[in-house]
């Protein structure tokens, strides 16, 4: 599930905009433009899936780029979780890059292309039973740190811990896959500790080298699900169960060589790590030098003075910070030294369709909301470029300059269509119970909104709700809320992460990301059927026609804007480029500059 606040940790490869942050500057790997509306976006064609030519490492040399040296990186966050079963956040995502090899993997290469290439496997994987079954093979000389080869046990082993009742944190893809529901634990209860394991029917190992999954219906998305941190390769001999949590084995180029929770984190390299075997990553740097608490400000700061140690410093996640934009706008070394681009989330507001049953009075809260206003305590048109559609303009199908409600063109909003609407559904003065966060950048955002919709011929009441038990508030299906912020981030780069779990009908329950609670037949039947569309360009295309279906003729949800952010590293640092799929820096390609 990929929600955000707006503000501290979010899901996998994302950091939410939570500070105002500063775009047009050097971008790499398919930065964002710079428009406020829409103008500027250029959608991604589908990541193909590679085959064994573009899986076989090494991963291209950077340009320049120099073995040796120590990066010091300045990071808010400490990490909660090291077992790859448990990251599904966006700074456990950055250190699983370094850490954990999964089967695939994401790479883009050094023209910024993206590709689903084997990683530990010897492809993206082969698809047979159109889509039930995939099959994968293991690359020689895969090594976890203790030398110690990774077979198809280990792969085994990988997938069925994701039952056991102390995994809670990680992705449930494919798990939930495996077992053809969501609730999929009664699969394999327990996981495979007490010496139970999942049929051959459903995962198969024939050898040391081969991983077969079988699942009930087609499921074309799996090498880029298996490609996300929280699938990362365990040691079926190493594991410690929930011990592994801090002292987890690792299969990547570096090694945790020691964690202080809350403080500091060493990583130096592994040795056991086989550039040959490894497509995507480089092990440039000796060592990284990660320290914990330090605030946007902070870490803003120390890295645009670019003295002493900072110039040899960067951070895989904080963006750059408020106070701090002006300086860097004025400074041309500074801007050159950042990086910046679209993120995954989009900012949007839900419905409570139980409770706004009229859809002229849906289309009258689209029409009122100002979307500018919305985005302004985020940074304006540096944090976001305002949006018509839910489809970020990072996934294939995204069509730039979607406007349904005419947004982009009147983004402070239009109270006088909205009035006109609500006259005509006869309920003038209807009452509006509007929900938001109680930290400072929610509470200028519910200010704007709380004015327009009355200006609109609202009634609104407002409901101020604790940040840190927001979703769980709004996530309960009977909330009594009418209105409410809902962000949402995509898994992988395809829309099947965003239209079926924000708008399956059938998925509504507490807890559940079918905020607005729509349940439409046509909206079910077409999720059931593009799903099992296994041409990549084609599913694109009709995702985003979905997508405008739900906006336009149901409207459960408002977009507001997609999230950008910029990062900023010292003059001593080599090789940074923005990723699409990381959702900022590549720690991968980072090295020192003698």
């Amino acid at each position: 599930m990929r929600k955000s606040l707006g503000g501290g940790r979010s899901a996998v490869v994302a950091l939410v905009a939570g500070a105002l942050l500063l775009t047009g500057c050097s971008e790499g790997g398919g930065g964002g433009g710079e428009q406020e509306g829409g103008g500027g976006a250029t959608a991604q064609e589908p990541v193909p899936f590679a085959g064994a030519k573009a899986s076989t490492g090494p991963a291209e040399p950077i340009p320049g780029a120099e073995a040796g040296g120590t990066i010091r990186v300045l990071q808010r966050d400490s990490y909660a979780h090291l077992d790859p079963a448990q990251i599904y956040v966006a700074d456990e995502g950055k250190l699983a890059a370094l850490i954990h090899r999964r089967l695939t993997t994401v790479k883009m290469d050094n023209d910024g292309d993206y590709s689903v290439v084997g990683d530990l496997a010897t492809d993206s994987g082969t698809r047979s039973d159109d889509g039930r079954t995939w099959t994968y093979t293991l690359k020689d000389g895969i090594r976890f740190e203790d030398g110690s080869p990774i077979t198809s046990a280990d792969i085994r082993h990988t997938f069925e811990r994701l039952f056991a009742d102390f995994v809670t944190e990680g992705p449930a893809f494919v798990q939930s896959w495996m077992a053809d529901d969501p609730d999929y634990r009664d699969l394999l209860p327990g996981g495979p500790y007490d010496g139970d394991h999942l049929p051959d029917s459903v995962l198969e190992t024939p050898d040391d080298k081969t991983v077969v999954f079988h699942f009930e219906k087609p499921q074309n998305d799996l090498p880029y699900a298996l490609g996300m941190p929280g699938y990362g390769v365990v040691s079926r001999s190493k594991d410690t169960r929930e011990k592994y949590d801090r002292d987890p084995l690792a299969s990547g180029p570096y090694r945790v060589q020691s964690f202080k929770p809350g403080k500091s984190m060493s990583l130096v390299r592994n040795p056991e790590w086989d550039a040959r075997t490894d497509p995507a990553r480089h092990q440039y740097p000796e060592k990284f030098e990660i320290t914990f608490n330090h605030q946007y400000e902070d870490s803003s700061k120390r890295l645009l003075s670019d003295t002493g140690e900072n110039q040899r410093a960067t951070s895989f996640n904080n963006s750059v910070d408020a106070s701090t934009v002006p300086q860097v706008t004025r400074d041309e070394a500074a801007k050159a030294r950042t990086v910046s681009g679209y993120q995954t989330y989009v900012a949007m507001y839900a419905i409570n369709m139980d409770r706004i049953k009229d859809h002229k009075v849906r289309q009258a809260i689209a029409h009122a909301l100002p979307i500018k206003s919305v985005l302004a305590p985020y940074g304006g048109s540096a944090g976001g470029e305002l949006a018509g559609g839910v489809i970020s303009p990072l996934l294939p199908g995204h069509e730039k300059g979607y406007d349904p409600f005419g947004k982009l063109k009147k983004p402070g909003g239009d109270p006088a269509k909205a009035r006109e609407l609500l006259k005509e559904a006869g309920q003038e003065d209807r009452k509006l119970v509007f929900a938001f966060r109680n930290d400072d950048e929610s509470q200028q955002e519910a200010v704007a909104v709380t004015d327009a919709l009355r200006e609109a011929g609202f009634d609104v009441q407002r409901k101020e709700l604790p940040t840190d038990t927001f979703y769980d508030r709004i996530g309960k299906v009977d909330n009594g809320y009418d209105l409410y912020r809902s962000n949402w981030g995509h898994d992988w780069v395809s829309a099947s992460t965003v239209i079926p779990p924000l708008f399956d009908g059938r998925k509504i329950a507490d807890g559940a990301s079918n905020y607005p609670h729509v349940d439409d037949e046509k909206i079910n039947s077409e999720i059931d059927r593009i799903s099992g569309i296994a041409d990549p360009e084609k599913a694109a295309t009709e995702w985003f026609e979905l997508s405008k279906y739900i906006i336009e003729d149901v409207t459960p949800v408002v977009p507001v804007y997609f999230y950008k952010q910029m990062q900023i590293s010292g003059s001593k640092i080599g090789g940074a480029v923005y990723n699409n799929d990381l959702s900022g820096i590549d720690p991968n390609k980072l090295y020192v500059k003698k």
